[in-house]
């Protein structure tokens, strides 16, 4: 991995990133139960390799609660519940702790009923999608979740105007002798954060990230940061699919709010209209699979895939063909040993928030 990496970059252990993270989180006010859990989730993201939504999310973070976008003691709420169903109010803080809530409320109405649905409105970023639908598949349980987001950053295909964001999916099938599969994906070419990335290190964007005010092509990731530009949906032009990335962004926008009835990311100020909180929907969806087969079998069935799918004939003979959740798997593993990297831009801005909020600075 390091051949990939900025120059500059330093390597820490895990515990010292949640250390930081938890120290800004604590500075900022968050209750402390709720710093352990939103501290875990986003180190969990560094350790796979996401680390558009790990330590870097403290950049936006701070600026998001000094514009009062965010209600760091945010108390969450359950709207009302059925059986099968439940809709939580996250009180405008960020998106972690009411995601993790309404996940363990939907394993056990999905283990009591065989399947479970839980929205959560009036709620602000929850990092990794996957992380949550990792929980059901831990618990035996098929996962799934969306989110919409913080506002409009791509165009649809033919368009040049933001309307959506990048509206993440995560799907994650338990299995037996492999691991779980795991699908966690932007509905957008890339996630933001990647952009957001480059942009802390003043690096280029690869041409079909993001398009600029024209809908052409740009490689400036600071045009898209200063709304002269638009992201991409998936497949980056109407020629290689991008089609398809935008409907699945409407389907998630329309799990996401339609159900919670969060704002949608099209309405006028969304994200600022109401202060303290961003207005941001999340859905989970969680499945028993023994309330279809009996015990073991949809795992068989998933282990016989992915089996399959290991058996295909790579075109580089080094690189195998894996399954979706395995490349985090790997870097997991790798950076148990090697630990998480931080980029010197990433470290500078983290150190400018550690300062301005008297806040230890973990990485000197």
């Amino acid at each position: 991995m390091a051949d990939t990496m900025p120059e500059g970059v330093k390597f820490y252990p895990a515990k010292t990133v949640r250390d930081q993270i938890a120290a800004c989180l604590t500075a900022w006010g968050m209750p402390k139960d709720h710093v352990a859990i939103t501290a875990n989730v986003m180190v969990d993201a560094d350790s796979c390799g996401i680390d558009t939504h790990g330590l870097s999310m403290i950049t936006t973070y701070d600026f998001r609660r000094r514009e009062n976008m965010i209600t760091m003691d945010a108390e969450i709420s359950v709207v009302n519940e059925t059986p099968v169903t439940a809709l939580l109010d996250a009180g405008g803080g960020l998106g972690y702790v009411p995601s993790v809530q309404a996940t363990k409320i939907a394993i056990k109405k999905a283990k009591e009923m065989g399947v479970a649905a839980v929205a959560v409105r009036n709620s602000n970023h929850f990092g990794a999608t996957g992380y949550y639908t990792r929980m059901m598949a831990a618990e035996g349980l098929v996962g799934m979740a969306t989110t919409n987001g913080s506002g409009p950053r791509t165009a649809p295909t033919f368009g040049k105007d933001p309307k959506l964001s990048t509206n993440p999916i995560a799907f994650t099938a338990p299995a037996k002798r492999n691991a779980p599969f795991n699908l966690d994906m932007a509905t957008t070419t890339v996630a933001a954060g990647k952009i957001r990335n480059k942009a802390n290190e003043n690096q280029p964007i690869p041409v079909g990230w993001a398009n600029d005010g024209d809908g052409n092509p740009t490689t400036d990731p600071n045009l898209y940061f200063d709304r002269e530009g638009t992201q991409t949906p998936l497949g980056g032009s109407r020629e290689l699919g991008s089609h398809k990335g935008y409907g699945l962004g409407a389907m998630v926008e329309i799990l996401s709010a339609g159900l919670s009835g969060a704002s949608l990311v099209t309405s006028e100020n969304h994200g600022t209209r109401v202060p303290g909180t961003m207005e941001i929907g999340h859905f989970f969806l969680a499945i028993d699979p023994t309330a279809f087969r009996q015990a073991g079998a949809f795992e068989d069935t998933v282990d016989e895939l992915i089996d399959h799918l290991h058996a295909t004939r790579p075109v580089d003979p080094s690189q195998p063909v894996l399954v979706a959740g395995e490349p985090e798997n790997i870097i997991r593993a790798e950076r148990e040993t090697t630990g998480i990297p931080v980029p010197p831009g990433l470290r500078g801005k983290i150190q400018d928030i550690a300062k301005n909020c008297n806040a230890q600075f973990f990485f000197d």
